[in-house]
Formats: C-alpha cells, structure tokens, sequence
C-alpha cells in the first residue's frame, strides 16, 4: 500500500461534507442583505407551477389506498369506528410530508440542479466569483428558500385532498359511518400532528433544495454531466428523505405523547 492511498470511502465522505458545508453556507447566507426577492418570487411561481397539480393528483391515490388498507384491517379486528382516525393521522404525518417532498425533488429540484449545472459548465459561476458576487447568496438562497416555501404549501394542499380521498373511499366503497369517520379523528389528533407534518414539509424542502443546487455547482463535463447530476440530485434526495423522516418519527413520537395518554 502506498503512502497517498485512500480508503474507497474517502470520495463519499468528502462529498457528504461538501454537501454539509452547502447547507451551513445557505442558513449563514439567508439573513444577509440585499435579498433576491425577484428571484425568490421567480423561483416560488415556477416551483409551484410544475408541481401543484401532480401533488394533487398524486394525494388521491394515496389517501385511498391509505384508507381502504386501514378500512379493511380495522373491520377484521373490530375496530371500524378508529378507521377515521388512523388513515387521517397517516396521511397528514407520513403520507403528506412525504409526497411533497419527493414532488419537489422530483419536479422543482431537477429543473434547479439543471440550471445551476448550465449555468457552472459555461463558466457563469466562476464569472460571478470574480466579479466578487456570491453565488449561494444570489442563486442558491432564493431556490432554498422557494422550495421551502412550496414544500409548506403543497403539505398542507396534499393533506387536505389526501384527507377529501380517504373519507370518500372510507365512507362511499367500504360503508363506513361518516360521524365514527369524524369523531374518531377528533378524538385522538392533536394540534402538534400538524406541527409535525408542517415541520418535515419545510425541512425536506430544505434538503432538497440544497441537494440539487449543489449537484448543480458541481456536475460533470458538458451536457451529460449535468445529466448525470440532475439524477444524481433526485436519487440523494430521495434517500435523505426517507432518513430524516425515519429520525423526525421517532424523535416526534418521544417527544410528544398521544392524546388521552
């Protein structure tokens, strides 16, 4: 072995933290002035523009298997009238952050790591260095900061149709009651099960956000590199997401206690 050999690992680990670096660079950068309000209002309509609808449509499917599974699970051990307050608790902690989260990434965050990857291959970036105009505060707060926003705006767009979808498979397909559907949510959620859901919304937006504006500052060369970074961006993202939503569970289920506990 010689002297300058590296373990297979050290490539990860220097990108993990590059990454890392990114993040605390956005959080230091946010409060600084002038901010890019055009940007951020730019970056905000466009995010929300190619994702509003697919998480819309994607929300239905959800709260419907969500509901039918609960549905079918509670009557086989009798317990049809916490049908209600199962499948809504689902939906809005775990189904909805979720769904928004891998939207953004999948539809906002590929479109951001693809400008920012044209943008670094022709040199765009390094002008900006130059000019001694920083580019985390100029481009990359802007989209961090739009892909929050959207995120907390779709969860609560997602839960509230994931809900609609739930009910109506619950109630119209399996005879549920729709007072035990009702009651039964009433009974057991709590204001911090929508704390929790709005709190995974920004956070996974957050993430996203950074994930894809760093793969866009360091792609490849030429335009299969910034290919490449762009599905780099949304495989990474993806696999953060279902860590952190692992984590902020568990965390939220120490934390805060069930209602009537």
């Amino acid at each position: 072995m010689t002297r300058h050999a590296t373990f297979p690992g050290a490539a990860a680990m220097r990108e993990t933290g590059r990454l890392y670096a990114l993040g605390l660079d956005v959080i230091r950068c946010i409060p600084k002035r002038p901010f890019q309000f055009r940007e951020f209002i730019g970056q905000f309509w466009f995010i929300a523009s190619v994702s509003l609808l697919p998480a819309a449509l994607v929300s239905i499917p959800f709260g419907a298997v969500i509901a039918l599974h609960l549905g079918s699970l509670t009557q086989q051990i009798g317990a049809q009238s916490f049908t209600g307050a199962a499948s809504v608790l689902a939906i809005i902690q775990q189904a909805s952050p979720v769904v928004t989260a891998l939207l953004i990434a999948g539809a906002g965050g590929s479109a951001m790591c693809a400008d920012l990857g044209s943008r670094t291959i022709r040199e765009e970036i390094d002008a900006m260095e130059v000019l001694g105009v920083n580019p985390v505060q100029r481009l990359i707060v802007p989209r961090v900061l739009a892909a929050m926003g959207v995120a907390a705006f779709l969860n609560g767009l997602v839960s509230v149709v994931g809900v609609l979808g739930g009910y109506f498979f619950n109630v119209v397909m399996q005879g549920g009651t729709p007072g035990a559907y009702l009651a039964s949510f009433s009974a057991l959620a709590q204001l911090p099960d929508l704390w929790i859901s709005e709190i995974k919304a920004v956070i996974f937006g957050f993430v996203a956000g950074v994930v894809a504006s760093y793969r866009g500052l360091n792609p490849g060369r030429g335009p299969k590199g910034v290919g490449d970074a762009v599905n780099q961006s949304v495989v990474i993202t993806f696999l953060l997401l279902f860590l952190l939503n692992l984590i902020l569970t568990t965390l939220y289920l120490q934390v805060v206690p069930p209602k009537g506990a």
